[in-house]
């Protein structure tokens, strides 16, 4: 599959809650990392989406926000994973932030060169990458 996503992550199903409008379908990546992701009802159907199906996961590098020093604090993300900067490439006004988590899939952030420089965000800094579960797509191959 090709997309623009930077992030595809490929998985099971691993559960499926079933909503009036929106499902809530968690996603086992090979790695153990579990995605967990918000779509309509609808669209759980037309994916014919059951437990133990393959699909992937999508996440868009600028939708992804990184966090450093997060002990004790508690975030309303349903996706925090946390992992460790493997590279950082500086542009003029954002950066893209490599981060292997600790499962040791790989994740693309984009951010901001302020919030690069305010985060300290260098190889080998521990991070925990935040995506919303709205912000997850959910793809099946045909």
């Amino acid at each position: 599959m090709l997309t623009s996503s930077r992030n595809q992550f490929k998985g099971t199903v691993k559960s499926i809650k079933k909503g009036a409008v929106n499902d809530e379908i968690v996603i086992k990546l090979s790695g153990g990392t579990e995605l967990t992701a918000i779509i309509t009802e609808t669209s759980t159907a037309a994916l014919g989406l059951k437990e133990g199906a393959e699909a992937i996961a999508l996440v868009k590098a600028s939708w992804v926000i990184l966090a450093a020093d997060l002990e004790g604090i508690k975030l309303s993300a349903r996706n925090q994973l946390r992992g460790t900067v493997k590279e950082v490439r500086t542009g003029s006004v954002n950066s893209e932030v490599v981060v292997t988590l600790d499962s040791g899939e790989e994740l693309v952030a984009i951010v901001t060169c302020e919030s690069e420089k305010k985060l300290g965000l260098a190889v080998g800094k521990k991070v925990t990458a935040l995506i919303k579960a709205s912000h997850i797509i959910v793809g099946v191959a045909e």
